[in-house]
This record gives structure tokens, C-alpha cells and sequence, in this order.
């Protein structure tokens, strides 16, 4: 019983695997499009009818929209009219088409998964395969869901009508008057025997739609059933065709194994909506969380505003009482020169006294009174100015805060900067952010080491509140592949990971050494750098000497320039840049003492050593065939690298033995082996290799022919003063 009801729940559980794209019912005869989704027969023909295009009358069995659009019995006795008329140029072919006539356009289909329009070719619809196993899954479906008990027209626009009768050669239901518009008297369907109405027809297998032949073959190239005689054509001529239980054991084994593949892995695919369920509870605490803390900002905001309305006002009131007493007085006072005042009755009266004695003694505090009165009267002026000074505020600055006011971005995705970025004694790792983006506070760089070897990953490796844009990781394995991201933080929180940027560490351990400005070079034609990590090499005369020999022989002007560390035992590597208008220069390895003998002698010489034919510089024709040679070298020439492998290059095809000049050189020496390595120190792709004779102290050498310049790569360690140790990194959680 549980496994009935778990049969019963999983046919439920597909039910929108069953339905159309188009009506959005369950399928009704389905044909497959090129693009390898379905669609019921009656949608797609509606939809051609609705751009223009006419349906094959031919077509078994046909939609109601390709005939007349009603359904009356009488209708369906009317004649139906020859094929041309009913075929729209670009929809399909018909018999008697001239020949050497031009190719009507293919009809194109637009699919609603797909979004855009699908070519069905010239025939339209009948060039499409039924889904015959799609028509079981659904009438399977039906029967297990007892989704209804009614069986409805096939061919009825909505409404639908019940079905009374069926058609064993048609595969289909009908009500009344569907029937007698789809087998028309005088045609042949006009001799199909009815049948009770059902949903059980068998359809016979699958028929080829331009041949009408059972399909027994599967054309590998074109990814298409065939029939023998699709396959003597010429659409399939030279073709990879294969019989059909081929194509079916194939595609069941595929279909199988990804089949099991989806059940093994039901508790990953749990696992995964567990987390994106989470996700959805978090955003929607967050969000919450969003919606609270925009109304706290946006009310203390408020209150604020609300606080600097009251200080505001009560300002106002008080400048307004002040000046209101002020007023208040002077107007007492001029109310005391009026005629009905006291001082001026008082005057009055006083003027009335006779004896003169007591006169004088009051009449001239009195006149005082009275001057001053009258110099308040002549001089007048408002103790302040009758309206209050204006009370402005300008808001604008605030207004214009308000209205931009919005939410704290977080920063975008950071850029890495792959030209400053590299691997070398440490890893630099440098960045900067979109034009647009929001400011970051600090950053955080994950990264790890990959291991090709084992297929579990190793646990991200984190370094937090980078200030800068830049960071140096410390003490990475030799010869291993780093990848490393960056994102940023500010207010919002943390923004997007930058993408994944893989770095690939030397393959042995850093060589740290400079130029030897004491191995006795010219120093009128090479001046070294005051770091000694840089040579420069000036022709000059001697050059030009050389030059006028040159027709004559094979004498060339050489210069040397050699590292001040010589390596007696293990491992090491270095790098250089190498200007690309340099003439010829030579990078590379060799024994201190051959080469300080060697280049002992006149400047000037003569060696097949130096032959412009031979390639790589080896010394191999100055030694024994079981002998390493002293020196190897490396020749570069304007921006080129020569590429010969010991065998002599085409004059009259250069291209052939060179290849460009990368932005950095890197040469590794393993000192036990006698072995020197030349890379491209970008893409760390090996450039040649080669033996050398390690049987005494070996150095670093560079030679100069004619101009050049050559920069040694500097340390990251040296040359950017942040140190982190990547062992000091606290793993990611």
C-alpha cells in the first residue's frame, strides 16, 4: 500500500512535466520541435494560423483552426479547396511546384521555453515526430489520478464538448460535430468506422513524416530518426546511421545513469533546498530587521527635527519679547510730552507761581526736563526697528541630504590587477574597485593552494582588514597553483568576491643576487644601474667596427655581464624583463671560470660558438658528446625568442624557429641534475631545456650583441614592505 500511494504521489508530483506550455492543459497529441520541447498539435497550428502561415489539409489528424472555424455539420459537407490555396508561400511544398523554381523560406515556430523563434523547415508541422511516448505517460497519468471520468473532444475549442465517438485510424475522440467535420464525405476518412469514445488507443510506432515508412534508424549526424528511404537519399548522404536499437540502448544507458545519478544524490539535492529555505528565512529576518531599523533612523530623524522646531521657536519668542519691552519703554516715554502728560500739566502749573524766589528754585530742574524732552523729540529714532530682524533658514543643504538619502551599498566586486600581480619569492596581490562602486572600509583575501592530484579542496585560507589595495602572502610552496579572491567591507557589510585568480609559484626557490660590476665589462658600452639590478648595453664605435667585418667573417662584439652569486648545490630559480628593441642578448647559465676565460680574450673573436645558425648557445661543438656543455644560453633578438632545439633554422622562414617575447624570462638551475630550464615566467610555460656542466660554481650570465637593456626581477619581499606569513592565516569558516 505505501508503495502504491508513493506511485500514486510521484505521478501527482510530475504533473507539470504533462502540461502544454501553450494552453497550460495536459498534452494532446504532443510533436516534438527541433529545439527537443512539445507542444499540442491544435496550439502549434493555432499559433502558424496566427502568423499567417496555412496548415496542410493532408495532415492527420488536422486542428479545427486549419479548417473552417465552426462546427457545424454543414460546413464540414463544403468542399475543400485545392492545396495551393491553402498553402501560404514559405509554409510548405505541394505537388507540381515547377521545377527550377525558388525554395519557399521555412516556416519559423515561436517556442515559449525557448523564447525565440524555432525553424521547422519548409513543411512546417509536417516535418515534426507525435511524441507517441509522451501521449502514454499522459493517458498513464490520467488513469492513475482519475483526473475525470468524462472524455472530452480532442478537437473542440473552449469550450469542450464530451466525446461521443472515437477513431481507431485517427487515435482520437470527437463529439457529433467534430466527427463529421474531420471525415468529410468523399474523402477517404469519410470510411473510418466510429468507435465508442476512449482514451486507450495504441498508435502504431513512429512514421517517417516525409515517406510515411516506420522509423528503423537513427541518423547520428543530423540527431534524427530516419526511414531506409531517408537514408538512400541524398540529406543523408554520408551520414554516420546506425540502427534504432543502437540509438535506443545508447540514450536508455545515458538516461539511466543520469537517473541514478538524481536518486544517489537526493540528500545533496535536500541539503540544497534546506540552505536556499534557510536563505529565505534569513532575507526575510533581514529584511525585517531593515524595515526596524529604517523606522528607528527615520524617527530619530524625526525627533530631531521636532527638537530644533522647538529650540527654533523659542528662540524666535524670546528675541520677540525683548524687543517688545524695549519698545514698550520708549513709548512710555513719549507718552510724557503729551499735552495731557504729567510733566507738561506740571509745567503748567509751575508757570502760574509768582513768587519769583520759589520760581527759580523749580522752574530750572523743570527746564532741564523739558531740553532733554525736546532733544528726544527733534532727535527721535525707535529704540529698535518696528518688524523683528528676518529668521531665515536655508534648508536647502539639508533638503538636498533628505532627498538622497538611501541605502549604504556595499562594495562591488573588487578588480584583480593581473599586470602588478605575481608569484615570485612571495605571492603580490593587488586590486582596485569598479568606477561605480561603493567605498570599501577594508578588505579580506581568501585564498588556497589547489592539489590536482587529490580531489578534495583544501579549506580557504583568510586574511582580514587590508587597508590598502595591495597585499603581500608570504611563504608559499615552491611550484604549486594559488587561488586567491578579494572582497570589500564598509557599513553594508561585505560585498562580492572578485573572480578567482590562479597564480603558479616558481618551481624551485628564489635566487636574490645582482650584476657584477666588477667582472671587468666595458664600461663605456654597459652601465649597470645603481640597484646593480639593471644593464644597459650602448654599440657604440666598436659596434660600428665590428659592422664593416661582418661581410667577411663571422667576428662579433660581445659584452658580458655575470651575477655576483655562484651556486655550488641545490635548486634555484630567478627572473628577468628583457627590453624588446634589444638587437641580440643572450640569457642563461655558466660556469664562472670557462666564462671568465673565455671572455678574457680580445673582445672581437671568432667562435662557431656565436654562429647566428647555431641556435641555442650550449658550447656543445667545444666539448665530447658524453660531456655537459659549460654554458647554456638563451637567444633573444628583437622581441623575438630563437626556438631552433639544436637544428638549424630557415633563413627563408624565421617564423618557423621563433616565438614571441614574453614580459618575463625565468631560468631554473638544478645544480645536481645539470639541468637549466628557460620559462615563461607569466604563463609559466617551459621555453627550452637544457644541460650544463655543474662540475664547479655556476652563475647567472647575461651577453649583449649591439644594444639592449635587461631588468632582474625584483624581490616582493624587497619591494613592497608588508610581510604576511601564510602560515599565519586563520582558516576560513
Amino acid at each position: 500500500m505505501a508503495v502504491r500511494n508513493g506511485s500514486k504521489t510521484s505521478m501527482k508530483n510530475m504533473e507539470r512535466e504533462l502540461l502544454c506550455p501553450v494552453c497550460n492543459e495536459m498534452y494532446k497529441q504532443p510533436v516534438i520541435l527541433p529545439c527537443k520541447h512539445n507542444v499540442c498539435q491544435v496550439c502549434a497550428t493555432e499559433i502558424l494560423l496566427q502568423r499567417g502561415y496555412m496548415c496542410d489539409p493532408n495532415s492527420e489528424p488536422n486542428s479545427p483552426a486549419s479548417s473552417p472555424a465552426t462546427r457545424s455539420p454543414r460546413m464540414g459537407r463544403r468542399v475543400v479547396p485545392k492545396q495551393e490555396r491553402l498553402l501560404k508561400q514559405g509554409f510548405g511544398t505541394y505537388p507540381g511546384r515547377k521545377r527550377g523554381a525558388s525554395h519557399p523560406p521555412a516556416v519559423l515556430f515561436p517556442c515559449p521555453p525557448c523564447q525565440c523563434d524555432v525553424d521547422l523547415g519548409e513543411r512546417g508541422l509536417g516535418n515534426l515526430f507525435r511524441n507517441l511516448t509522451l501521449e502514454r505517460v499522459v493517458e498513464r497519468y490520467r488513469q492513475t489520478v482519475n483526473i475525470s471520468s468524462a472524455i472530452m473532444c480532442q478537437f473542440c475549442k473552449p469550450p469542450q464538448l464530451e466525446a461521443t465517438k472515437g477513431c481507431t485510424e485517427c487515435r482520437a475522440t470527437f463529439c457529433n460535430e467534430c466527427f463529421k467535420l474531420y471525415h468529410p464525405w468523399g474523402t477517404q476518412k469519410a470510411q473510418h468506422e466510429p468507435t465508442p469514445p476512449t482514451l486507450t488507443f495504441k498508435p502504431k510506432g513512429l512514421m517517417c513524416p516525409d515517406h510515411k515508412e516506420e522509423v528503423l534508424l537513427y541518423c547520428k549526424t543530423c540527431q534524427r530518426l530516419v526511414c531506409q528511404i531517408c537514408r538512400v537519399r541524398r540529406n543523408h548522404n554520408g551520414h554516420k546511421i546506425t540502427p534504432i536499437i543502437s540509438a535506443y540502448q545508447a540514450l536508455r544507458d545515458k538516461l539511466n545513469k543520469s537517473l541514478s545519478y538524481i536518486l544517489g544524490s537526493q540528500h545533496i539535492v535536500q541539503g540544497q533546498i534546506s540552505d536556499l529555505e534557510e536563505s529565505m528565512r534569513q532575507t526575510e529576518v533581514s529584511g525585517a530587521r531593515a524595515q526596524e531599523e529604517v523606522l528607528q533612523l527615520i524617527g530619530a530623524l524625526r525627533s530631531a527635527l521636532e527638537e530644533k522646531q522647538a529650540t527654533l521657536t523659542r528662540t524666535i519668542a524670546e528675541r520677540q519679547k525683548d524687543r517688545h519691552n524695549v519698545l514698550e519703554a520708549q513709548v512710555w516715554e513719549r507718552q510724557a510730552l503729551l499735552e495731557n502728560s504729567g510733566l507738561v500739566s506740571y509745567s503748567q502749573e509751575v508757570m502760574k507761581e509768582t513768587d519769583q524766589p520759589c520760581f527759580v528754585l523749580v522752574a530750572k530742574q523743570i527746564h532741564e526736563r523739558m531740553q532733554r524732552a525736546i532733544e528726544g523729540v527733534q532727535s527721535f529714532r525707535p529704540a529698535a526697528c518696528a518688524p523683528l530682524p528676518p529668521f531665515k533658514l536655508d534648508v536647502s543643504r539639508e533638503m538636498k541630504l533628505l532627498t538622497d538619502l538611501h541605502f549604504v551599498r556595499a562594495p562591488d566586486a573588487p578588480v584583480i590587477d593581473t599586470q602588478r600581480t605575481y608569484a615570485y619569492d612571495h605571492i603580490f596581490l593587488s586590486w582596485r574597485l569598479p568606477q561605480d562602486s561603493a567605498p570599501a572600509w577594508h578588505y579580506t583575501v581568501e585564498f588556497r593552494k589547489t592539489d590536482p592530484k587529490h580531489k578534495g579542496l583544501k579549506l580557504w585560507q583568510r586574511q582580514e582588514e587590508i587597508w590598502g589595495l595591495s597585499t603581500v602572502l608570504k611563504g608559499p610552496d615552491t611550484d604549486s597553483v594559488y587561488v586567491l579572491k578579494v572582497k570589500g567591507y564598509n557599513k553594508a557589510g561585505y560585498g562580492e568576491y572578485s573572480e578567482d585568480i590562479y597564480l603558479h609559484t616558481p618551481p624551485a626557490q628564489v635566487l636574490n643576487f645582482f650584476l657584477d660590476s666588477s667582472c671587468g665589462f666595458p664600461r663605456d658600452r654597459l652601465v649597470v644601474s645603481k640597484d646593480r639590478r639593471a644593464v644597459r648595453s650602448v654599440p657604440g664605435v666598436p659596434m660600428l667596427f665590428a659592422a664593416e667585418r661582418l661581410m667577411t667573417s663571422c667576428h662579433v662584439s660581445m659584452e658580458l655581464v655575470l651575477g655576483d652569486v655562484a651556486i655550488t648545490q641545490g635548486r634555484y630559480y630567478w627572473e628577468c624583463s628583457v627590453d624588446p628593441s634589444s638587437y641580440v642578448l643572450k640569457v642563461g647559465v655558466g660556469q664562472e671560470s670557462k666564462l671568465q676565460e673565455l671572455f678574457q680574450m680580445p673582445q672581437d673573436m671568432v667562435s662557431p660558438r656565436y654562429d647566428p645558425d647555431s641556435g641555442h648557445d650550449s658550447g656543445a661543438e667545444d666539448a665530447t658528446l658524453d660531456m655537459s656543455p659549460a654554458f647554456a644560453f638563451l637567444t633573444i633578438g628583437m622581441g623575438k625568442i630563437l626556438q631552433s632545439h639544436g637544428s638549424l633554422p630557415n633563413s627563408r622562414d624565421p617564423t618557423g624557429c621563433t616565438i614571441p617575447l614574453p614580459p618575463r624570462l625565468g631560468v631554473c638551475l638544478d645544480y645536481e641534475k645539470g639541468r637549466v630550464g628557460f620559462y615563461d615566467a607569466v604563463s609559466h610555460r617551459s621555453l627550452w631545456e637544457g644541460s650544463v656542466d655543474c662540475s664547479g660554481p655556476v652563475c647567472p650570465a647575461f651577453c649583449f650583441i649591439g644594444g639592449g637593456a635587461l631588468q632582474l626581477q625584483e624581490l616582493v619581499s624587497i619591494k613592497h614592505e608588508r610581510k604576511v606569513t601564510i602560515g599565519g592565516f586563520t582558516k576560513a569558516e
